[in-house]
């Protein structure tokens, strides 16, 4: 071989250096840094990109992807000195490649510690009870508060949640007596209460029953009053008849009315409880001659006597006359 193939070989070859230390293909997801002697100068985008060969340099290659950091476990003690353990998950997004590269040594281990560092501080500052019930709560304290503290380097923390909060054994047997015993107390409130509930309703009820058989009552007794009213003014208007009738002289009125209440007076007596035996004149012909005799007394009464009456009424006999 000649000089001049020599010569056309390097060239290719050198060419063929160039080539690959200036262009520089970046995949996505991706983001990388350029240092030019080693001193940073610009970030290469996903794409083909061109630097200066043998003068610039290929710094760190930065995931700009979201990644997930696990948080192992670690013992937290609360307010109220219970001892628990946690653990979680955080998930950040590098957001400025250069920042990400050069304010921070080992960016993970770093935004590690400052996540269990914070997550000591926050749970421990709230009792157990809260810890176990707020950790919507709890995700968006450590969220606010690991997000700005990894600002300047760069990134962006997108979520942290709290996966598992373990309390000691004996801890958890004494929060299940005490949620058993808080159960036991509403379900004895609940039942006091439904009581409560059932005795006002009953003592209402009571009161409205009451109510209504006061108003039946005096319905009741008005009606009475009414009907004894009535009849009181039916026995008036037939006394006053009557009364009438007698001051006129109308011997059947007078007939009528000593009937009436001698009839009354028979019915009263046979429904008396305390009589069992009768020794009267029930027959029909002994009242009506006991109203005969007390029409007698009322003819006398209006002036008539009884002996004209007798005499009229008798028959004479022609075989009894003397001579």
């Amino acid at each position: 071989m000649d000089g001049f193939s020599i010569a056309i070989i390097a060239a290719v070859v050198l060419i063929i250096l160039v080539l690959v230390a200036g262009v520089k293909i970046v995949p996505q997801g991706y983001n990388y840094t350029v240092e030019r002697f080693g001193r940073y100068t610009r970030t290469l985008t996903p794409g083909l990109n061109i630097i200066v060969p043998f003068v610039d340099a290929i710094g760190r290659k930065m995931n700009m992807m979201e990644r997930v950091l696990d948080v192992p476990s670690q013992e937290v003690i609360t307010r109220d000195n219970a001892t628990v353990k946690v653990n979680g998950v955080n998930f950040f997004q590098v957001m400025d490649a250069a920042a990400a590269s050069y304010e921070v040594n080992q960016l993970e281990v770093a935004i590690l510690n400052l996540t269990m560092t914070n997550i000591r501080t926050v749970m421990g500052s709230m009792d157990l009870d809260e810890l176990l019930s707020n950790r919507d709560e709890i995700n968006a304290r450590l969220l606010h508060v690991v997000d700005q503290a990894v600002s300047p380097w760069g990134v962006k923390t997108t979520r942290i949640e709290i996966k598992d909060i373990d309390p000691p054994a004996d801890l958890v047997e004494s929060m299940g007596r005490q949620m058993k015993a808080e159960r036991e107390k509403r379900a004895t409130i609940l039942e006091s209460e439904g009581r409560r509930q059932s005795a006002i309703l009953e003592a209402e009820g009571e009161k409205q029953s009451q109510v209504l058989e006061a108003e039946g009552r005096r319905e009741a007794a008005f009606r009475d009053a009414e009907a004894r009213e009535r009849a009181a003014e039916a026995e008036a208007k037939a006394t006053k008849m009557v009364s009438e009738a007698i001051a006129a002289g109308d011997v059947q009125a007078v007939n009528y009315f000593v009937a009436n209440n001698y009839i009354s007076a028979l019915e009263a007596i046979a429904k008396s409880p305390n009589q069992k035996v009768l020794m009267m004149p029930l027959e029909a012909a002994n009242v009506i001659g006991a109203i005969g005799g007390v029409a007698e007394i009322a003819k006398e009464a209006f002036g008539e006597p009884t002996t004209q009456k007798r005499s009229s009424s008798r028959v004479p006999s022609g075989g009894n006359k003397e001579g």
